[in-house]
């Protein structure tokens, strides 16, 4: 067996235990990474990340931190019982946390607060919803200038993603592309993060709406070819149409 093959053999996974997904990237992603999940709204990101965090904390004990800046809690805890997951029921065990964060309040210390949460809760899952909202709401720390500039806002999303990967926690970061061409808004995240997921909608006429394409995963040998998504009464089911 050659080096890379034991290497690969023995890296610890994060599984999704997503049906369909894990087999993409040779079992799950691997421990630490920070994937970016790319995709217009409405292509099933948030259901996959819900799923994520809600699976590692039921089969696999590992506990899960969800920061949203979009939605309210209450909201997610909607949509993930439309899916047969009790979210409530784990976050009263300590597996699970909510964490929702208003946009307008959002300044550095609260970017740091989210990393020293991940650290004192001991989190090994970390969702963070969405890139695009604190790319937008990103604090101006310059003083004197009133404008944030686009390079500051690429300094500061570059930073942020680089202080995500420092943790101990695998994490999702969900970006609301504004189209099927872009898998950011602000151009950096895509770059900077260990993989890329992306996450389409088109009307074919046919059976599936949705698809699934892993772009890129360090570490691991991806999946490159492009697989129909479907979101079920039991979330998410990425098929194979070999």
């Amino acid at each position: 067996m050659m080096m890379k093959d034991m290497e690969i053999k023995d890296m610890k996974k994060s599984k999704t235990f997503i049906e369909g997904f894990d087999q993409l990237v040779e079992g799950g992603f691997p421990q630490r990474s920070c994937v970016l999940l790319s995709g217009t709204p409405g292509t099933g990101k948030t259901i996959f990340a819900l799923q994520f965090l809600y699976n590692g904390a039921a089969h696999a004990n590992e506990k899960g931190l969800y920061v949203t800046l979009e939605e309210s809690a209450d909201n997610l805890r909607c949509q993930a019982k439309q899916f047969g997951l009790d979210l409530e029921k784990l976050e009263k065990q300590g597996l699970v946390t909510l964490l929702e964060i208003t946009p307008r309040n959002v300044t550095e210390s609260s970017v740091k607060e989210i990393l020293k949460k991940v650290e004192r809760g001991k989190y090994e899952r970390l969702v963070v919803d969405s890139l695009s909202a604190l790319a937008i709401n990103t604090p101006n720390t310059l003083g004197s200038v009133k404008d944030i500039t686009e390079i500051f806002i690429k300094r500061f999303m570059y930073h942020f993603i680089g202080d995500i990967r420092s943790s101990n926690a695998t994490a999702l970061l969900i970006s609301q592309a504004m189209d099927e061409k872009k898998l950011s808004n602000e151009g950096v995240s895509e770059f900077v993060c260990d993989g890329v997921v992306h996450f389409r909608f088109e009307t074919l006429g046919g059976q599936y709406s949705r698809s699934i394409l892993v772009r890129k995963m360090r570490e691991v040998k991806n999946d490159e070819d492009i697989h129909p998504l479907e979101i079920s009464s039991k979330g998410i089911i990425v098929h194979n149409l070999r």
